[in-house]
């Protein structure tokens, strides 16, 4: 099972293992209080589409096709999670304050789908 997560929200052991998905740290978060078990900043989208897309949700649908096609150019950026995925839960672990449009949900679902 892949489930997503506010990097905000508490730790709990339903969480199976925790990887966090942004490029960019949590802000007002410590490593200790976040409680990942990797930091998995190339499964994250490139800077680039992270900036051009920036939480708008009007171009979600774009901003999937080309973070899947990223992601289908590194499959080493993923292949923790899916490894991980097949012996237990896995939690991606993402900052956005939109719970629907971020890209712990788009890579939730590439995942799925692979």
């Amino acid at each position: 099972m892949i489930q997503v997560k506010r990097a905000y929200e508490e730790p709990s052991s339903k969480d199976g293992v925790r990887f966090l998905v942004d490029r960019l740290w949590p802000r007002g978060i410590t490593k200790e209080l976040l409680h990942i078990d990797a930091w998995l900043k190339d499964a994250s989208p490139s800077n680039e589409l992270r900036k051009r897309f920036h939480g708008d949700p009007s171009q979600w649908q774009e901003f999937c096709r080309l973070y899947f096609a990223e992601l289908k150019k590194n499959p080493d950026a993923w292949a923790p999670i899916t490894a991980a995925a097949r012996n237990g839960t896995v939690t991606l672990i993402y900052a956005a304050r939109d719970t629907e449009h971020n890209n712990a949900v788009a890579l939730r679902e590439f995942l799925l789908h692979h």
